[in-house]
């Protein structure tokens, strides 16, 4: 029986060759989709990675999604604290604004506010700056892809590439000045390319 198996499956090249190149093309399509999966799911539990100290996080029972904002209440934060076992619990806002950039032109910026007290819920790596520099007047950290990209300065002539910003340079965030302290890196989330 199996040698009749063996016979029809490799008997004819031409089908035999068809057969494993379809086979091996349709393993490279389920590959490829399985991975653009798993880049998309990275990107939605991206602050959560950044923000690793927390071992639970506490939301509003109406929150759907990580980038669906709905803040806690301040009694629901005592609430929290009270809770026996619980260490510390400090409020992380997760909100987005409008940043106004050199050319006059608009971006919408996604930003962290952390704990001032503590610093908890700050970037994973600076590579500017330091964390505790966000304690200045109008203090803001940029992350890296947001400082050479969408928020980047304009080039000084046509055809060249925008300047990234860099420690002391300012921006306005929702009519508000902001002077940049640092610069971050952090993962990839939906919001940013």
């Amino acid at each position: 029986m199996w040698y009749v198996a063996i016979k029809m499956l490799v008997g004819d090249r031409a089908k035999y060759l068809g057969m494993l190149i379809g086979v091996t093309f349709a393993c490279l399509l389920i590959t490829h989709q399985e991975a653009v999966f798993v880049g998309i799911m990275t990107r939605t539990y991206s602050v959560i990675t950044d923000l690793a100290l927390p071992d639970i996080w506490v939301m509003d029972p109406k929150v759907q999604f990580i980038d669906d904002s709905k803040p806690l209440r301040d009694t629901q934060l005592y609430q929290v604290r009270g809770v026996d076992g619980v260490e510390w619990a400090v409020p992380l806002y997760k909100g987005s604004l409008r940043a106004r950039l050199a050319d006059g032109n608009f971006q919408a910026c996604s930003v962290l506010g952390i704990d001032d007290a503590t610093l908890i819920g700050g970037p994973p790596e600076m590579l500017e700056g330091r964390l505790e520099d966000l304690r200045q007047e109008d203090a803001v950290i940029v992350d890296l892809a947001g400082a050479g990209g969408r928020l980047a300065k304009p080039p000084e002539r046509p055809g060249e590439k925008p300047i990234p910003l860099k420690v002391g340079d300012v921006l306005e965030l929702n009519d508000h000045r902001a002077v940049v302290v640092g610069v971050c890196r952090s993962s990839r989330s939906f919001q940013r390319k």
